[in-house]
């Protein structure tokens, strides 16, 4: 007789799940008191702006646990070692960190991995409600329809797609710990953090200019054309700012301006840039060369120079219009955190501080070239000739 397969445990992702519901309450809560009595807009802008705060802190906090090195500190998913937290596996993780001591699984570690994915999962919550309220909120705009508006009623077809969204992210999750932190799932992890939060930061302006009955303000063709290159460049350095954290290059040059005393060190492009093989190996299995993780570091290196004088030079274009002066102080300011946070890392050994506040400074220029993208689009005639102009406002991002 042939033994009956014992059923899949669902206790480790009801209890991530019901975390998740506890955290999002909070927010929820607050943002319920804080808002009651303005319009819908307003609300949902509120519950936005908050769900982009607690989403940048989240990818803040996912930067401090793979530079701890706790990625694998519960090395299976959704739980630690078929529990819903680390308590309920102290002797699996005792056992482990027996065996190695400074190993991928401690009780910190594992405490450090599991309080992300509780932070994760009341991310995803307020975003399945912002979904749902943005849904209700359309369904009424289109029974009561407000006459002489300059913005089309709200749509749910956004807050959708960033629920989807989150989805996958949480199946990079779960993908970075069973792959065992494959370098192209960490990045494309990384990269889903930064899409997420742009996806996010677009509603939440959307949601004020509805509010406020406001427009965009209309740039000349050539200024657009470089807000669009320099967000495109961006998001490129971002990716290879990805790959160099995690194929822990940064330390590859611990010089500046030249790298191992020299202006083009020995590089292997082809290995440092292979996508597809597990972490500090080659896909034949062969250990990854200096010169490939070199290679890694100096194209971010060069690359940097491009986006920081692109951003810069776009701060200063901007800063001519009243309505995006705000924007363009913060690019100017986070461009300039970014160069100092990134020689902190190479000349000083990659501290932790340092490493964790280039993160930080990415994912907020990438939140700031969107809200400019947003609070901006092409001018369709000649600014000499009567450009549109915002109806009122001065195209910043309210706060809560």
């Amino acid at each position: 007789m042939t033994p009956a397969t014992a059923p899949y445990d669902l206790t480790p992702i009801a209890w991530l799940m019901g975390t998740g519901v506890l955290i999002a309450l909070g927010p929820l809560l607050w943002v319920w008191r804080r808002s009651a009595g303005h319009g819908v807009a307003r609300r949902l802008h509120a519950l936005t702006v908050l769900t982009l705060f607690l989403t940048f802190d989240l990818t803040l906090f996912g930067a401090f646990t793979r530079l701890t090195d706790s990625g694998l500190g519960c090395p299976d998913w959704p739980g630690c070692y078929g529990n819903a937290s680390p308590m309920g596996a102290r002797h699996e993780i005792a056992m482990a960190q027996s065996l190695q001591p400074t190993g991928p699984v401690t009780h910190g570690k594992a405490w450090i991995e599991m309080v992300h994915r509780y932070l994760a999962t009341g991310v995803g919550v307020l975003i399945v409600v912002l979904a749902v309220a943005t849904f209700v909120a359309w369904r009424k705009q289109r029974r009561e329809p407000v006459a002489g508006r300059q913005h089309a009623p709200l749509r749910p077809a956004w807050p959708f797609v960033t629920l989807v969204w989150v989805c996958l992210q949480g199946a990079f999750g779960a993908l970075t710990v069973t792959m065992k932190l494959y370098p192209a799932i960490v990045t494309l992890h990384l990269l889903g953090a930064i899409v997420l939060l742009s996806l996010l930061c677009m509603q939440a302006v959307r949601y004020q200019q509805a509010a406020s009955d406001r427009l965009p303000t209309a740039l000349p063709a050539a200024l657009r054309n470089l807000l669009v290159a320099s967000s495109l460049l961006l998001g490129l350095q971002i990716a290879l700012g990805g790959w160099v954290s995690t194929n822990y290059a940064v330390l590859a040059c611990t010089q500046f301006p030249t790298c191992q005393g020299s202006w083009w060190p020995p590089m292997n492009f082809v290995q440092g840039f292979e996508i597809w093989r597990a972490l500090g190996v080659s896909s034949a299995g062969h250990p990854v060369d200096f010169s490939a993780l070199t290679a890694i570091h100096y194209v971010h290196r060069l690359m940097a120079y491009a986006v920081f004088i692109a951003i810069a030079v776009l701060a200063w274009r901007l800063r001519a219009l009243p309505a995006l002066r705000a924007q363009s102080n913060w690019l100017a300011g986070l461009a300039l955190l970014q160069l100092a946070t990134g020689l902190g890392n190479v000349l000083l050994g990659w501290p932790l501080l340092a490493a964790l506040l280039h993160t930080g400074g990415a994912a907020a220029l990438a939140v700031v070239m969107v809200w400019t993208l947003c609070e901006s689009r092409r001018a369709t005639v000649p600014q000499s000739q009567g450009a549109p102009r915002p109806l009122r406002g001065s195209g910043t991002m309210e706060t809560i």
